[in-house]
């Protein structure tokens, strides 16, 4: 599945594990650009490595979410090396459980400040450039608790119900640029988020569910290559998944 990915430069966040990490080389091995933000220099720059050395093009740029400056220079870096940006992949998220009454309200302003906020600044440095060029595409990442509230996650489905609205909006505000928007929610999938969760009781009971049921990183991938792979006149707005296991 190349079509309508060879040659497109693609702007990762939270590209050092997990579901960005399985994206990155997804799309790479399929003669994408790729451009690596995220926290871990180390991690980004080691993966890098590894796709360059496989023929890939790839760059690496460390890049915290939650400063707006930050994600502005992972964007303009992806122009200024390859000259446009054409998805912008808003991938980077927490996910630390906790039921409201424990007042983890440091993890609340944390969660709210990469999960939607990092959105927010994504969309801020790449919607210019795709304006200018009249095209490209916003991939947004939600959650299947984007969808459903679950006793203990209240503030995270907050999160990602929030990237539902805004990739909505976003979908309708963009329509005279001929850019495409996506939201992908995923459900159980084998990443380090469930490492987030600082509260030892629900982060056993949460790692015993999954490790059940999830499905590896590489099936995200999979959504973001279908998405990417339309025609460019066709626009996957929404996409939903779960290990055929998953009740919730």
């Amino acid at each position: 599945m190349s079509q309508n990915i060879e040659n497109k430069v693609v702007v990762i966040t939270g590209a050092s594990s997990g579901l960005g990490k399985a994206t990155a080389r997804h799309l790479a091995e399929r003669d994408a650009i790729v451009v690596l933000g995220a926290r871990r220099r180390e991690h980004i720059d080691a993966l890098a490595r590894e796709l360059i050395a496989r023929g890939c093009r790839a760059i690496a740029v460390e890049t915290d979410v939650t400063d707006r400056y930050q994600v502005q220079n992972l964007v303009d870096a992806a122009v200024r090396e390859f000259g446009r940006v054409d998805v912008m992949l808003n991938n980077a998220g927490l996910m630390p459980l906790a039921p409201l009454e424990r007042l983890k309200v440091d993890e609340w302003d944390r969660m709210i400040d990469v999960n939607f906020k990092g959105v927010l600044y994504g969309i801020a440095a790449a919607l210019p450039h795709m304006k200018e060029q009249m095209s490209g595409q916003i991939i947004n990442v939600s959650s299947v608790y984007g969808h459903v509230v679950d006793p203990g996650a209240t503030v995270y489905c907050a999160t990602k119900f929030a990237v539902r609205a805004l990739s909505e909006g976003l979908r309708k505000e963009v329509k005279p640029y001929n850019i495409r928007t996506t939201v992908i929610s995923p459900g159980a999938v084998a990443t380090e988020l469930l490492e987030h969760i600082s509260e030892k009781d629900i982060q056993e009971g949460t790692k015993d569910f999954v490790a059940k049921i999830a499905v590896e990183a590489d099936t995200f991938a999979r959504m973001v290559a279908f998405a990417m792979s339309q025609p460019e006149d066709v626009d996957v707005n929404e996409i939903l998944f779960r290990p055929t296991a998953q009740p919730v």
